[in-house]
């Protein structure tokens, strides 16, 4: 099993990539990049979509600092997408969610690092400095005994590849979903009609190959779907602090 305290080569981290849809936050660490590492530059982008059209038009970062909760990806799959593409290049994870599986997950599959999105400023820059360092970075409080096994993380690229293929209004209704909305309320919140919201439901459940919502739920949830809620204004600007 990969040792996820293990040196790797060390990083001058001059161009970074942040793919994150909250612009306060994009921001605090834009500010703590250029303080507490060698960033001359950061591109901050709202989408994973946005994200791969500027790898695609010659963006060349060093690091890559992704939130697993996108307008266009939610959960792990965005960050095997960006793994793809990016091969040798260290993606820092940040999300809400913070179970120690879905860390344990990332890692496995060559995160160099997870930054719940309530960390301090201080926080992120000893990511940034471990990261620098060819080291990775775990948050205070993951318990190694609770890591993926190598077997788990296929599974899980498995299904994240499946979640991640689903179109941005099929991921918006699985949400709901599994937040246990009924097909009336996804309705109404998403302003479609309830046969709209019927035929996206049968269209993501044969994508998923399950056979009822709750087996798309209990599907969802075993990655690490994140449904955390957003950070607020007030939580990114203690980034800044």
């Amino acid at each position: 099993m990969q040792d996820f305290d293990g040196s790797d080569r060390s990083v001058s981290i001059r161009m970074t990539l942040v793919i994150d849809d909250h612009p306060l936050y994009c921001d605090a660490l834009a500010a703590t990049l250029t303080k507490f590492s060698d960033t001359r530059e950061v591109q901050a982008v709202n989408s994973l979509q946005d994200g791969l059209k500027a790898l695609a038009a010659g963006l060349v970062p060093d690091l890559v600092i992704l939130d697993l909760r996108l307008p266009d990806v939610t959960g792990l799959g965005g960050f095997f997408k960006l793994k793809e593409r990016l091969p040798d290049v260290p993606i820092l994870v940040i999300s809400a969610q913070s179970c120690d599986e879905t860390i344990g997950a990332l890692m496995e599959a060559g995160a160099a690092g997870f930054i719940p999105k309530d960390a301090s400023r201080a926080e992120i820059a000893d990511a940034l400095h471990r990261v620098q360092d060819g080291l990775k970075y775990l948050p205070p409080g993951f318990c190694p005994q609770r890591r993926a096994q190598p077997g788990d993380v296929a599974s899980v690229r498995e299904i994240s590849q499946r979640i991640a293929d689903l179109t941005p209004q099929q991921s918006r209704i699985m949400s709901l979903i599994c937040a246990g909305k009924p097909n009336k309320q996804i309705a109404y919140e998403l302003s479609l009609a309830e046969a709209t919201v019927k035929a996206h439901i049968t269209a993501l459940l044969r994508r998923l190959g399950v056979r009822n919502r709750t087996q798309a739920a209990v599907l969802v949830n075993s990655v690490g779907l994140d449904r955390g809620d957003p950070l607020s204004d007030a939580e990114a600007r203690a980034v800044l602090s």
